[in-house]
């Protein structure tokens, strides 16, 4: 692993204007104090409106401070066409976008994502040369069962079979635990983690570019987390809905 990756999505939130205070008190830190990203790739996953906006705060790809990365949350697997109210991954990476999020469980639950689509759009976030985040976890009735590691596997697998190992290498595995994520999620224990990240390194080993874990992540236990074998970083949910949390986030993986 060649550095950690610590990056938030934002979902539906943030107006324009408030994206753009974000990016700004963002840029001035991160230009500031570079040794918060030293062996760190940041990367924020704005909502589609706010991208291009954001994009422009930070300014072009090889200029943003500490390297940072910008995302959207979804795109079709086509590159154009009559698809109302998709955004294709050439009109994304025109926005400004350098990742591609993909199959996130809300996508899966309220969407109608499946393992099929998901594979079509890792396909094409890598025709154009983004990074697919790929999201993986499982329901609790699955853990329960002692199910998580083969549930996880199976929509890893069914998304990134036949990969080589170039293309491999720009995927980013985002395992979040469908529990542990969202107001009422609650936080895993490392104990929890173990067993479905050893899965996703045996199968995977260091061909993927990272391995991340999203799901109640806070200041209390990022920490902890990072410290985890086979955890490449955190993919963080609304503690780092601000500016200064997400600095507080980069401080304690820079720590870690």
């Amino acid at each position: 692993m060649s550095c950690r990756w610590i990056g938030t999505s934002w979902k539906m939130n943030l107006t324009l204007a408030e994206a753009e205070a974000y990016a700004q008190v963002l840029q001035r830190v991160l230009r500031s104090r570079p040794e918060l990203t030293a062996g760190i790739q940041p990367f924020i996953i704005p909502p589609a409106t706010a991208l291009a906006a954001v994009h422009r705060v930070f300014g072009d790809r090889s200029q943003r401070p500490g390297g940072l990365k910008l995302g959207v949350q979804n795109a079709h697997w086509e590159d154009s066409g009559a698809w109302t109210g998709e955004i294709s991954v050439p009109q994304a990476l025109d926005a400004g976008a350098d990742i591609v999020e993909i199959g996130h469980s809300e996508r899966r639950e309220f969407f109608n994502e499946t393992i099929r689509t998901t594979r079509l759009k890792v396909l094409a976030a890598l025709r154009h040369g983004a990074y697919p985040l790929l999201c993986v976890g499982e329901p609790q009735e699955v853990r329960e069962r002692g199910q998580a590691a083969p549930y996880i596997l199976g929509q890893a697998n069914g998304a990134l079979e036949g990969l080589s190992p170039e293309e491999l290498s720009t995927v980013l595995i985002a395992y979040e635990p469908i529990w542990a994520i969202g107001a009422s999620g609650r936080p895993a224990t490392a104990a929890e983690l173990s067993e479905p990240f050893e899965a996703l390194r045996e199968r995977f080993g260091r061909h993927v570019g990272a391995l991340l874990y999203g799901g109640s992540v806070n200041p209390q236990n990022a920490a902890e987390l990072l410290g985890m074998e086979n955890v490449d970083g955190l993919f963080i949910g609304r503690s780092a809905w601000t500016a200064e949390g997400f600095t507080e986030l980069l401080e304690l993986a820079s720590a870690a």
